[in-house]
């Protein structure tokens, strides 16, 4: 199983798994197409142009930990895009 595979399942997994990093979700995003778009402060875009996908959010600070909420949300998206 591919890295790539292996964060997909770490993302989409329930219970949704409380040690998921920004870090984590920048590399798979990347990986489906994705590109970084930073904005003021915190604030952070993914775009996919092909499947014409937009990911909104806020880097996790002080840590590097999402919140929960925030992956329920990226669950949504990359179940849309990654047809997972």
């Amino acid at each position: 199983m591919s890295r790539k595979d292996k964060l997909l399942q770490r993302f989409l997994h329930m219970p949704i798994k409380k040690d998921l990093t920004f870090s984590e979700l920048e590399t798979l995003l990347v990986t489906y197409g994705y590109v970084k778009i930073e904005g003021n402060g915190s604030a952070v875009k993914f775009f996919n142009r092909e499947k014409d996908s937009l990911i909104n959010l806020h880097k996790p600070h002080p840590g590097n930990i999402l919140k929960i909420y925030l992956i329920k949300q990226i669950q949504e998206k990359l179940r849309e895009v990654c047809d997972g």
